[in-house]
C-alpha cells in the first residue's frame, strides 16, 4: 500500500494523488456494503447503485436546506439502511437469480424516481453539492476529502469487523453456504438477509453522501445500473469474501484507469490514438488478474 502511494504521488502529483485517495477510501466504504450482501450473506445483488444515490441525494438536498452536515450525513445512513430493507423484501420468498432481478427492478424504480420529481431532484439536470462542512471546517481541499474520506473508511471498517466476527456474521455466512441448512440449525433466514441488507444499505448511503460532496454534483444517470455493475466488480476483484477486499476493489477501480490513462498516453502516437485503446487495455488487466487471482486480491478462498 506504501509503495502504491508513493508511486501515484510521483506520478500524479500530491494533490491529485490525495484527492483520488478520497474517491479510493469512499468506494472502499461503498464495497464493504457489497460484500456484507454478496460475499458475506452470498445474496447477489444489482440496486447498490441506487443506495449510494439515496445517500448523495439525502446529503445533497438536506446541506443545500442549511441542515448540519452530521445530522444530514445521519440520514443519508438512515435512508440508505431503510432503501435496502426495501430491496430486501422480495428475498422472503425469491432467491439466486430471481431475487438478483428485484434489486435490478429496485434500482431501475430509483433512478427514474430521481428522474421524474423534478420540483426536489431537479431532474436529469442534477444538483450542485457545496463542500463539506463539520463544524466551521470546510472539507475543500484534496488533503482534507481525503482525511475525511479515511476516517469515515477506518469506522466502516472496524463496525463491519465487529459485525463479520460475531454471532451475526456466523449466521450470514451459514446462510451463504446453505439456507435450509442453516434454517434447521435454528437461523432466521429471512431476518439474517434483512439485516445484511440494512447495514450495506447503510454503508452505501454513507458512501455516496461523501461521494456527493467529493464530486459537487449529482444526477439520476451517476447510480445507475453501470455503477451497481462497477461495484459487483470492485467486490469480486478485490475479494468478496475478506473485508480487505473491498480496499484492494476500490484501488483498482478508481485507479487502475489512471493507471491504463498514464500507459497510452507513452505508446506510439500511432497506437496511443486508436479508438477504444484505453478500454482494450483496461478490460485486458482485468481479465489477467480475474486469471491470476480468481479468488480477488485478498486471497484465494
Amino acid at each position: 500500500m506504501v509503495v502504491l502511494a508513493a508511486l501515484a504521488v510521483w506520478a500524479l502529483g500530491a494533490d491529485y494523488a490525495l484527492a483520488q485517495a478520497a474517491f479510493v477510501s469512499t468506494w472502499a466504504i461503498a464495497g464493504l456494503g457489497v460484500i456484507l450482501v454478496v460475499g458475506q450473506c452470498g445474496q447477489v445483488s444489482l440496486g447498490q447503485g441506487a443506495l449510494l444515490g439515496l445517500g448523495a441525494y439525502a446529503q445533497a438536498l438536506l446541506v443545500l436546506r442549511g441542515v448540519p452536515a452530521p445530522l444530514s450525513l445521519a440520514v443519508a445512513v438512515a435512508l440508505g439502511a431503510v432503501g435496502g430493507w426495501l430491496a430486501s423484501l422480495p428475498a422472503r420468498r425469491l432467491g439466486g437469480l430471481y431475487f438478483a432481478m428485484s434489486t435490478l427492478a429496485f434500482a431501475q424504480v430509483v433512478e427514474e424516481g430521481l428522474v421524474r420529481w423534478e420540483s426536489l431532484t431537479g431532474g436529469a439536470a442534477g444538483l450542485a453539492v457545496p463542500p463539506l462542512v463539520l463544524g466551521g471546517w470546510v472539507a475543500n481541499t484534496s488533503l482534507a476529502q481525503a482525511l475525511v474520506g479515511g476516517v469515515a473508511l477506518v469506522m466502516a471498517w472496524l463496525a463491519c469487523r465487529r459485525w463479520v466476527a460475531s454471532r451475526l456474521g456466523r449466521a450470514w455466512r451459514a446462510v451463504r453456504e446453505d439456507e435450509v441448512a442453516a434454517a434447521a440449525a435454528g437461523i432466521d433466514v429471512a431476518h439474517a438477509k434483512t439485516l445484511a441488507f440494512v447495514l450495506g444499505g447503510g454503508l452505501s448511503g454513507l458512501a455516496g453522501a461523501l461521494y456527493a460532496h467529493w464530486i459537487g454534483f449529482v444526477s439520476p444517470e451517476q447510480f445507475g445500473l453501470t455503477l451497481s455493475f462497477e461495484l459487483l466488480m470492485l467486490a469480486f476483484i478485490g475479494g468478496a469474501r475478506h473485508l480487505a477486499g473491498a480496499l484492494w476493489g476500490a484501488l483498482v477501480v478508481v485507479a487502475l484507469p489512471q493507471a491504463v490513462s498514464l500507459a497510452v498516453e507513452r505508446l506510439p502516437p500511432g497506437l496511443a490514438g486508436a479508438a477504444g485503446i484505453e478500454t482494450a487495455l483496461f478490460g485486458g488487466v482485468l481479465v489477467v488478474l480475474v486469471l491470476l487471482r480468481p479468488g480477488g486480491l485478498a486471497g484465494s478462498r
